[in-house]
């Protein structure tokens, strides 16, 4: 496995936002991280990035432990979130020439180039992030992300804001970075439709709980047998997943 999550379990106070999550990707592997807001999803993504420190458990990330080689896993990885707030004064191509010469990039210049190319953003170029839609705004956040040819790219809602037709444009860029490049991604939402299409497999979260882990297919059938099959646990996995589709 390319990254291992064994026993993830991260508390705030009295609360606990992440209770004992398990599961692992393969390498070159789209896995979807699928669940309502407050299950865990984005807790759980911080923790892979080392952004909070686990109360317990452990991850591993191309077989080395987080806790004690963050910066070199990092160096392999990438991250973006429509949540996360760019330097608003600074142009967008300001801003991936901070992040390239941050992330080492070889000929960053040629590479921003690709990369506003590859999201539709080139027009975009001399315009300061404040003036942006909130769409524009994801698409300069995808283009921050694969700037350095990530092993790993971890997506929090990659398509929040965005019209059909780039949202689609947006999958066709996850899926050939994966075939041409062997990409490991992860990629959470609370849209069942969206992961199922794109995703190889899923981990369902509930209240910072795994519900189910399995192919698209293998959820889906799990819904179609729902009536016969579903004891307790399964019920709360196949009520969410129907108000995911919604």
């Amino acid at each position: 496995m390319l990254v291992q999550v064994e026993n993830l379990i991260k508390r705030f106070g009295d609360f606990t936002a992440v209770d004992g999550v398990s599961f692992g990707i393969k390498r070159g592997e789209i896995m979807g991280m699928l669940g309502p807001n407050g299950a865990g999803k984005t807790t759980t993504l911080q923790m892979i990035l080392g952004l909070i420190t686990p109360t317990a458990g452990e991850i591993r990330i191309f077989g080395k432990s987080m806790a004690t080689h963050r910066e070199e896993i990092l160096d392999r990885m990438n991250f973006t979130s429509p949540y996360v707030a760019f330097p608003y004064r600074m142009t967008v191509q300001e801003n991936l020439t901070v992040f390239a010469r941050m992330y080492g990039v070889r000929e960053p210049q040629r590479r921003i180039d690709e990369m506003l190319e590859r999201f539709d953003i080139a027009r975009l170029r001399d315009k300061p992030i404040a003036r942006l839609s909130s769409g524009e705004n994801t698409r300069v956040g995808l283009a921050k992300a694969m700037l350095n040819d990530p092993d790993l790219l971890l997506l929090d809602e990659p398509t929040a804001y965005l019209d059909p037709d780039i949202a689609y444009q947006v999958k066709e860029a996850l899926l050939e970075a994966r075939s041409d490049r062997g990409m490991t991604i992860l990629y959470t939402s609370h849209n069942m439709s969206e992961v199922e299409r794109l995703c190889d497999r899923i981990v369902f979260l509930n209240h910072g709980r795994v519900i189910a882990i399995g192919s698209p297919i293998e959820i889906t059938q799990a819904i179609l047998n729902e009536e016969r099959e579903a004891p307790a646990l399964e019920e709360v996995f196949l009520r969410v997943a129907r108000e995911a589709r919604e």
